[in-house]
Order: C-alpha cells, then sequence, then structure tokens
C-alpha cells in the first residue's frame, strides 16, 4: 500500500528483535500478529524487518514489536536503526500522512529495559550539540542516563524509553538536520542484570 503527502518526509526503521528461546519464531510471530501494522510499510526478509511512514506510527510499531516479545518473560534484545530524510530514499514501499494516534498501547505495561543508542545528525555544522541536547532531553524524560564508548547507556521503563526517543529523533529531524539517523540496541529480561541492580 502506499500513500504519500507533499512535504510529508518518510521515516523507517530496520529491526531485528531476538526472543532467546528455541520458540523464538512463534514468539516473533505471536507479536506480529497482536500489533496493528496498518498505518506503516512493513516487510521482513531474513535479516531485518523494515518498517516505513510517519514518525510516531514507525517507532509505535517498533515499540509494540519489543514490548509484545518481552512480555513472554523471556530475554528480548533488539537492535534498531531509524533513519528519515535519507537522500538517497525512494518515495516507494511507503504510507505516511495519518492523522489518527498510534493505536497499539500496551502504554500501562510495566517493562524494565537497558539500551544503548546513538544519534546522527547529517547536513548540519554543530552536531555535536544537537546529539548533547538529545541526551540532555533523555535525562528529562525520566530515563537513567550514563555514559560509554561510541554510545550513551539508557536503563528504565521501556515505554518511557521509546517515548524519549522519539521526541528525540523528531526535535534533531526538526532541528535542521536533513538526514537523522538513531541506533538503538536494547535488551529485556537479561539474566546478567536484575531490576535496580548493576
Amino acid at each position: 500500500m502506499s500513500q504519500q503527502q507533499e512535504n510529508v518526509k518518510i521515516a523507517g526503521c530496520s529491526f531485528s528483535v531476538h526472543p532467546m528461546s528455541d520458540d523464538f519464531k512463534e514468539k516473533i510471530k505471536g507479536a506480529l500478529e497482536k500489533i496493528d501494522t496498518s498505518k506503516v510499510w512493513m516487510n521482513t526478509d531474513e535479516v531485518t524487518t523494515t518498517v516505513r511512514g510517519d514518525i510516531e506510527h514507525v517507532f509505535d510499531v517498533t515499540r509494540a514489536v519489543f514490548l509484545r516479545v518481552a512480555e513472554t518473560g523471556v530475554h528480548t534484545a533488539l537492535n534498531a536503526t531509524f533513519s528519515v530524510g535519507c537522500p538517497g530514499d525512494s518515495e516507494g514501499d511507503q504510507y505516511t500522512g495519518h492523522k489518527e494516534k498510534p493505536e497499539n498501547g500496551l502504554w500501562d505495561l510495566d517493562q524494565y529495559t537497558g539500551a544503548k543508542f546513538s544519534l546522527y545528525p547529517m547536513g548540519g555544522g554543530n552536531y555535536m550539540d544537537v546529539i548533547y541536547k538529545g541526551i540532555e532531553r533523555m535525562k528529562e524524560s525520566g530515563i537513567e542516563v550514563s555514559g560509554a564508548h561510541y554510545a550513551t547507556k539508557l536503563s528504565g521503563d521501556t515505554n518511557t524509553m521509546f517515548k524519549g526517543l522519539e521526541e528525540v529523533f523528531s526535535d534533531t529531524e526538526k532541528s535542521g538536520s536533513s538526514h537523522t539517523v538513531m541506533t538503538v540496541a536494547m535488551s529485556a529480561n537479561s539474566p546478567s542484570q536484575e531490576r535496580g541492580n548493576k
């Protein structure tokens, strides 16, 4: 399906979700069956799942997939690359212009997550200022933020984290970045870290 509105930038996310269990296929398929993907273009191949559309719907679907798998209780990892404004992008394979709010809900689901994210605002001169502003925005959202090599480490509630990341991504795109990329690695239910312990 394809719907394009003038002056609407196509956002996208290429992600892989990994439930650490023998029935990983069933858990991934089960998650996909429970979520609303009608407001994004979506395709899965042997490497990743790609969703394309408006920023808020792309983040909503990615968040819902991760949460639906993680709520099964298994250790769940997510690796995702978000992008908007890529000069090499095409108008095909997209679905944008939705005025409706995302409908996947799950906002009351209590799921602790550890993550690392990196922000790449391209096409601007003061990119480090933009990155530092994004990190401060994550701190203000109520997520625990700390430094890490090549990334910023996040700890806290999954929904709060996704909401903060979406705001940082949107703000960066609106700040004059002609092409914005964000990479995110998340882990829930990890046996190596209990909630509240480091």
